[in-house]
């Protein structure tokens, strides 16, 4: 009898846990990391904007890398999903894909600059997802006419302060965006209101090199590493750039803003992100692939083949860097008016 009820017993419980695993009222995208088998499945990078941009191309950078090193050993593809500068893809991934431990993004300092500027605002930001490593950095560059009568950040500072209105700053994106918080970041530091600057917008980087090239703006903001093609054609000065310290290449004798007595600096970085209701586990496993990518002979090829500076910080760190770069950006759309 003891004999019976003990086998009752155990295939009662052994019934349990299979029911227990079959429940279909379990979370779909639920992982546990190394523990359950992650990755077990397809993963998708969406890089939120067109093919051939800087998130697109650090998005398949990214998947190419990860599958040639066979660090990952399940697929990964790339999704594109432009618009607004990524905010509609913000809207999306922070409700329906919460908690989906297969969808990682790239993105940089829009992710900030769309959750806190007043004018298309999204009510998502980095806090809604969970940062997963930094990859790369670049600085921005004020950039003039070869021909121009600004010789120096200073000569142009102090067009700015005497009649603001009679300078045309530039940039390819949107006013209260990340060209136009450059743009401003020497004169604010130097005590100008930047309400009073003018700033004129283009559709891209291009554009706005176009604009300075044909006369139509007195100097642009950009990406440092967007410019030197320029700079080594003989075609633009640059008068300074955002970084703690001088770049490199056709750059090296740029001077910073602090060595012109600036106090500033801005970096524009590149990030994978996941969602914010990543587990614990997953987020682990992505920290250690991710510095065993950085690491690799293959990233460095990627970082060669697109004038990438390498800069990277694992998951603590980047959130610690994303408060920070945070207060900055918040602080300069307050003084342009600017923030929500």
């Amino acid at each position: 009898m003891k004999r019976k009820t003990f086998r009752w017993v155990l295939l009662s419980g052994i019934l349990l846990l299979v029911l227990s695993a079959c429940s279909p009222g379990g979370d779909p995208f639920a992982a546990d990391g190394e523990g359950s088998g992650y990755p077990e499945k397809m993963i998708t990078i969406v890089a939120p904007s067109g093919a051939g941009g800087g998130w697109d191309l650090t998005a398949r950078s990214l998947a190419k890398v990860l599958a040639e090193s066979k660090l990952v050993d399940q697929p990964i593809t790339v999704e594109n999903k432009p618009g607004g500068g990524g905010a509609v893809f913000m809207a999306e991934y922070a409700t329906a894909d919460k908690n989906n431990p297969y969808k990682l993004f790239v993105n940089s300092p829009p992710l900030l600059i769309n959750n806190l500027k007043k004018e298309g605002n999204s009510p998502y930001g980095f806090r809604n997802t969970t940062p997963l490593a930094q990859l790369t950095r670049d600085y921005g560059a004020i950039v003039v006419q070869k021909n121009s009568k600004y010789r120096d950040i200073r000569s142009l500072i102090d067009d700015l302060k005497k009649n603001p209105q009679q300078v045309t700053l530039a940039g390819g994106s949107a006013p209260g965006s990340m060209d136009h918080l450059i743009a401003v970041l020497p004169a604010y530091q130097s005590g100008i209101d930047p309400k009073k600057l003018k700033y004129v917008s283009y559709d891209g980087g291009g554009e706005a090199m176009a604009a300075l090239l044909g006369g139509n703006a007195d100097a642009i903001a950009t990406d440092a590493s967007a410019v030197m093609e320029y700079v080594k054609a003989g075609k633009v000065r640059v008068l300074a750039v955002t970084s703690p310290e001088r770049i490199g290449g056709a750059l090296k004798d740029v001077p910073t803003l602090k060595e012109k007595g600036i106090d500033a600096e801005f970096t524009i970085w590149r990030g994978v992100f996941g969602p914010e209701q990543m587990p614990d586990e997953v987020k682990q496993y992505w920290d250690e692939k991710l510095k065993l990518m950085v690491d690799s002979k293959e990233w460095e090829k990627e970082l060669e083949k697109n004038n990438w500076e390498s800069e990277y910080r694992n998951s603590r760190d980047f959130a610690a860097f994303l408060e920070e770069q945070e207060k900055q950006i918040r602080e300069m759309l307050e003084s342009m008016g600017m923030a929500k």
